[in-house]
């Protein structure tokens, strides 16, 4: 039986996704770029993206059009933040300095989670350079996730969520320049009142459940925020 157009695209993108040439999680090349690799209309492209999403290979989110940036080149959060600034030659260090169970009726109610949490608080510096992150997440305190107080966390964060089955499929960002305190210019090693981005992240995974929250000060000499708008894809 003959097969639709849209229908062979997506066949061959299934089977490129299944092999591992589309690895799990990366995102899909733009409407432009697979109109033009097939030579059809995006049109044809959007049908063939619908039947994969219909399959279960692909998740597409609307307005996904943000994205941090750092010196000007563009940070997948999927992979974690030491990964990608690796993947573009930066090479970093990650000092945990704080890790520990916490309470919090308040935050459990806002994003709908359990009341205790895991508070991961983490140091960002270029290798024998200066600090350019401060980090502090908050993930909720189940499965493998609760005994990191224990075991430790020698690797990336993600890495062990995505273990656990807690994938950051959809989310919010909320960025603003401020000062740092006292306590925040003592941990990143600049001086009380120096500006820095502030940066508020709450992630979910595809069906709405809480994953992950990151309250961050990002060094604005190094970090930027890109927006895109009309035509996202």
């Amino acid at each position: 039986m003959l097969r639709l157009k849209y229908e062979q695209i997506a066949d061959e993108l299934a089977r490129e996704i299944r092999r591992g040439r589309l690895p799990r999680g990366a995102r899909l090349p733009g409407e432009h770029v697979l109109a033009s690799r097939f030579a059809v209309s995006r049109n044809t492209i959007r049908q063939a993206l619908a039947e994969l999403g219909s399959r279960g290979l692909i998740a597409t989110h609307s307005g996904k059009g943000s994205f941090v940036t750092f010196d000007d080149r563009p940070l997948d959060d999927r992979i974690g933040w030491t990964r990608a600034l690796a993947q573009q030659g930066v090479h970093t260090r990650v000092e945990v300095i704080r890790l520990e169970r916490v309470t919090d009726a308040e935050m459990a109610e806002r994003f709908g989670a359990g009341p205790e949490f895991v508070a991961i608080d983490r140091v960002r510096s270029i290798v024998d350079g200066p600090a350019i992150s401060f980090e502090c997440t908050r993930v909720e305190a189940v499965g493998r996730m609760g005994t990191l107080p224990e075991s430790g966390l020698d690797g990336s964060l993600y890495d062990v969520l995505r273990a656990e089955g807690l994938l950051p499929e959809q989310g919010e960002e909320w960025v603003e320049l401020g000062r740092i305190s006292e306590l925040e210019a003592a941990v990143l090693g600049r001086a009380p009142g120096e500006r820095f981005l502030r940066a508020r992240r709450l992630c979910r995974d595809r069906a709405g459940r809480f994953v992950e929250h990151t309250e961050s000060l990002l060094d604005p000499d190094r970090f930027r925020l890109h927006l895109k708008f009309g035509g996202l894809e």
